[in-house]
């Protein structure tokens, strides 16, 4: 059974080295987590961003033409000594390669879901027939369209951030694809602690898509916690509580549904930490990071502090491509600021932007606001 790694004092971890490793395609809401939880951690991820670099030694950027872990880089980063035996805390990048998790779990404690426990969850045909037995709302999926009547998404198995998600067309099954029916509503997500069997909330966020021609539901953000329907709150509780022990959950995992109403759909479960990190992860909450690991160790909260003010974390895009300049100034309430100089693509994720207000809404227009007025800096910065 995992067990949490002690706090160590500054001085203990600049001489012993991270008490533990964080690996995602961004690893800095991982490392902040684990930084405000009292531990020491190294970073491994695709951008190294500055922040990321103050809070965790070291932070090591991996290399990647296509925006995904792939597996060498990975593996010979963790091999080296200072990182080799410490415990590891994964987050976004690994759910379409289970076998790559297996593989890095080979030599140190894997403090989150087994790499088989991932592999069913996003088996889209498996994770549905579960549902089913469940009893629990979902889009039916196939592994192609057959050009029936509806409309269909083409989704890749395992894949994260919404920029695979395209209407689909008829056609012949292609290998690591499925088709999953279209249904009405706003998307919600639910950030919850598993013990294996057991499942406690830790709060709702209404999601946004920053929608583009050719990826029409890219991830924009989330604001939380959202209130949802008193009428609603018994069910989700315990239909957590029936996943988590199908599919032998621990840890922090999200769900996210489309709801209308009193009706909801699952769409799929996310089995590590994810991006609401940076909405749920502050006073009163205690430490998420702490939180994580009791779970993994079969340890829940008895109980949870509600947070009265909402927060919204929305990614910036760029709209042109963007250049980086050594010494530029971020506001304190941006994150995952890039290194400089470089230069980001366009389309491609700027950093990510922070509001605050009474709801959801409010929070996420706060948000929005800041990303014009950072998105106008730019456009001002590339005339002159």
């Amino acid at each position: 059974m995992p067990t949490t790694p002690p706090a160590r004092s500054p001085a203990d971890s600049v001489a012993e080295g991270p008490d533990i490793v964080v690996a995602a395609l961004s690893a800095r809401a991982l490392a902040a987590a684990a930084r405000r939880a009292g531990l020491q951690p190294a970073a491994v991820d695709l951008f190294a961003d500055q922040d990321t670099g103050r809070l965790a030694e070291p932070c090591l950027r991996l290399p990647s033409e296509t925006l995904r872990l792939e597996s060498e880089p990975l593996r010979t980063a963790l091999a080296r000594a200072e990182l080799r035996d410490r415990p590891l805390v994964y987050g976004a990048g690994f759910e379409d390669d289970p076998a790559l998790l297996a593989a890095l779990a080979g030599g140190r404690p894997l403090l989150g879901n087994r790499p088989e426990v991932v592999a069913r969850v996003k088996d889209p045909f498996h994770f549905a027939a579960t549902l089913t037995r469940l009893g629990i709302p979902h889009p039916p999926v196939a592994p192609a369209w057959d050009g029936s009547p509806g409309d269909h998404l083409r989704k890749r198995i395992g894949g994260s951030g919404g920029t695979h998600i395209a209407p689909a067309v008829a056609g012949e099954a292609k290998a690591g694809w499925y088709v999953q029916r279209r249904v009405a509503g706003h998307a919600v997500s639910v950030l919850f602690l598993a013990d294996g069997d057991r499942a406690a909330v830790v709060g709702l966020s209404r999601q946004w898509a920053a929608p583009t021609a050719d990826s029409p539901h890219r991830y924009g953000g989330a604001a939380g916690p959202w209130r949802c329907p008193e009428r609603w709150a018994g069910t989700l509780s315990a239909m957590l509580g029936r996943l988590a022990s199908a599919f032998e959950l621990v840890g922090l995992n999200s769900a996210d549904f489309l709801v209308t109403g009193s009706d909801f759909h699952l769409l799929e479960i996310n089995p590590r930490p994810g991006a609401t990190l940076d909405v749920f992860d502050r006073p009163p909450m205690p430490p998420l990071f702490g939180l994580h690991l009791d779970a993994c160790a079969g340890r829940l909260p008895d109980h949870l502090p509600s947070l009265s003010e909402c927060r919204a974390a929305a990614v910036l895009y760029a709209e042109f491509p963007t250049r980086i300049e050594a010494g530029r100034r971020w506001p304190g309430w941006t994150a995952d600021r890039p290194t400089a100089p470089s230069v980001i693509g366009r389309g491609e994720p700027v950093c990510t932007v922070f509001g605050d207000g009474p709801s959801t809404s409010a929070a996420r227009r706060h948000a929005e606001r800041r990303q014009r007025e950072l998105a106008a800096l730019a456009a001002m910065e590339m005339q002159t």
